[in-house]
């Protein structure tokens, strides 16, 4: 099967996406040997996320690969540079947060409210 799981709108710091739902699925119903993806925190943005999701994987046989990032996760240096770079993914996704919070509150504190346009 030659399908592309998108979900551009979603975060991916959450697993609660439509299209990564559906992957999640077709892995679990082993319609999915391989999972490539630009770069890691494509898939996700958080390190106990990746783990229900490689726990998910290696259950159903299926293999993960990222086309920038060259690392094997049969070996114990492969997954521990999988690793850092989950947890830069996860302090960058916080730190960005922590940015908009801040700008939130500074805009309420000089104008006593704040106006979101989605």
């Amino acid at each position: 099967m030659d399908t592309q799981y998108n979900d551009g709108v979603y975060s991916g710091g959450t697993m609660e996406r439509p299209a990564f739902k559906e992957l999640l699925q077709d892995i679990k119903e082993d319609k999915i040997d391989i999972v490539v993806v630009y770069k890691v925190d494509r898939l996700t943005r958080s390190l106990m996320d990746f783990s229900k999701i490689i726990d998910i994987f290696d259950k159903h046989q299926a293999s993960f690969v990222s086309i920038t990032q060259h690392f094997n996760t049969t070996t114990s240096m492969g997954i521990l540079t999988l690793n850092i770079l989950l947890y830069f993914a996860q302090f960058e996704r916080e730190v960005t947060g922590e940015r908009i919070r801040d700008k939130f509150a500074a805009l309420k504190k000089v104008y006593g409210w704040v106006v979101l346009y989605l």
